[in-house]
């Protein structure tokens, strides 16, 4: 869990607090649907979000959408 502190806040570093809004709001999603992938690196972590996009949480879909991703 806790590469996934550091993954998201460089995935979506548009701004710091886009960074700590997707931490907060796609943390659960990176854990529970993007384990396998936290290593492999931020752009992996991305690709895994929008691949389970239907089985995000709503924030973390917001968060998505709001930024275009």
């Amino acid at each position: 869990m806790s590469r996934i502190l550091f993954v998201l806040p460089l995935v979506l570093a548009a701004s710091p607090a886009l960074a700590q809004q997707g931490h907060g709001a796609c943390a659960r999603d990176v854990s529970r649907l993007c384990r396998a992938v936290i290593n492999e690196g931020d752009t992996a972590v991305l690709t895994c979000l929008k691949q389970h996009r239907g089985r995000l949480s709503r924030a973390c879909e917001r968060v998505l959408t709001e930024n275009g991703l």
